[in-house]
């Protein structure tokens, strides 16, 4: 093995065992964004050495930083050469790194449950990269006894996701004034749900808002998250030799998502119900979101949103394309209505001042 290659591994193997340790504690002072970090560095780090182990680069030509996180699982999951991931395990390993990253950066109400199905099965997939990329058993540098336990181990995702999402509604009981608190818990549901998804951008303030509506209306999690609804976790064994993996239900694929695809990440599950997904005509966009229709055009126009799939898509029916627009076509005019005024949107982008070649 090379020595840089060999180093990194080392290194990730310390952060892993770091990581247990954590979940581990008697003490819960700072230990979920300290399983959580840990975590997501021994991934890191693992896929590097792995990338390296198998021939491959970590630097882009002429860069003085190793490739980040997400560059990482794409040349695990996409390189002929040197592939070792497959797209159902990438998924685990964007939600890991998703968490992380709000955990660090701001608030996160995660369950026990929910964290554990996450540190559990990230262990299950470094354990499984360790043996075919290395050909070394990872119990070998971690004893079984300090691995995760749990006497019922919480496999359900369905089971899971009720009972997180009937928290949330008793945090949102009108007068109960604990609204930040039902955001840091959808927080965690929504992140899951867009690591999935495809989409890398954490959840806004609105964005949460809009879940919390609907969590209040009584809306089912599957309707709420359609991503997750498309997943189920596997479990084999028990104990400390417990395997869990994420899987995809059948007929649903993962598919690569484009590199350079603005807040996307590597691999998301592919949307089946797309009329689902793109629920709104322009007139209907229009009524969500206060405007006439030419405004709402002009907002189109000026936000680019026909040219960025999560907010647009021309659906072929027969031999007509119906341009249906997102949920979350609703947030992103609303959000920019904030900053500047249509009267202004429209000197630029509206009839008249329509961009040649400009799609709507």
């Amino acid at each position: 093995m090379r020595k840089e290659a060999k180093l990194l591994l080392a290194k990730s193997v310390d952060s892993l065992i770091l990581s247990i340790e954590m979940f581990n504690r008697p003490s819960d002072c700072g230990r979920v964004h300290a399983v959580l970090i840990l975590l997501d560095h021994s991934f890191e780090m693992m896929l590097k050495a792995a990338i390296l182990h198998r021939g491959g680069t970590i630097r882009e030509r002429g860069a003085k930083q190793t490739i980040g996180f997400d560059g990482a699982v794409r040349k695990a999951i996409s390189d002929g050469s040197i592939q070792f991931l497959r797209r159902e395990q990438a998924l685990t390993a964007q939600i890991i790194n998703s968490l992380r990253d709000a955990e660090q950066h701001h608030l996160l109400d995660i369950s026990e449950q929910h964290l554990y199905l996450h540190c559990q099965s990230g262990l299950t997939l470094f354990r499984d990269v360790f043996k075919s990329v290395f050909n070394q058993e990872l119990h070998t540098f971690l004893p079984a006894r300090v691995l995760p336990l749990s006497t019922s181990p919480p496999t359900d995702v369905e089971a899971l996701f009720d009972n997180e999402v009937a928290e949330v509604k008793k945090l949102l009981k009108p007068g109960g004034h604990r609204r930040i608190e039902a955001q840091a818990k959808l927080r965690a549901l929504a992140i899951m749900e867009g690591s999935i998804s495809g989409e890398k951008v954490q959840p806004g303030v609105s964005d949460l808002n809009q879940i919390a509506k609907q969590v209040s209306q009584g809306q089912s999690w599957d309707k709420i998250f359609p991503g997750v609804a498309s997943i189920n976790f596997t479990a084999k064994g028990y104990g400390p030799s417990l395997d869990l993996r994420i899987t995809k239900k059948e007929g649903i694929p993962v598919q690569l998502v484009p590199e350079g695809t603005p807040g996307a990440t590597v691999v998301a599950i592919k949307r089946v119900d797309e009329l689902g997904f793109y629920s709104l005509g322009r007139d209907e966009l229009a009524a969500q979101v206060g405007l006439n229709g030419p405004q709402t055009t002009a907002m189109i126009r000026y936000l680019q949103l026909a040219d960025n799939p999560d907010y647009f898509k021309g659906i072929i029916i027969g031999k007509s394309i119906f341009k249906r627009y997102s949920q979350k076509a609703i947030t992103a005019i609303k959000e920019a209505l904030k900053t500047v005024s249509i009267d202004e949107v429209w000197k630029s982008h509206g009839i008249r001042g329509k961009r040649k070649g400009a799609t709507e």
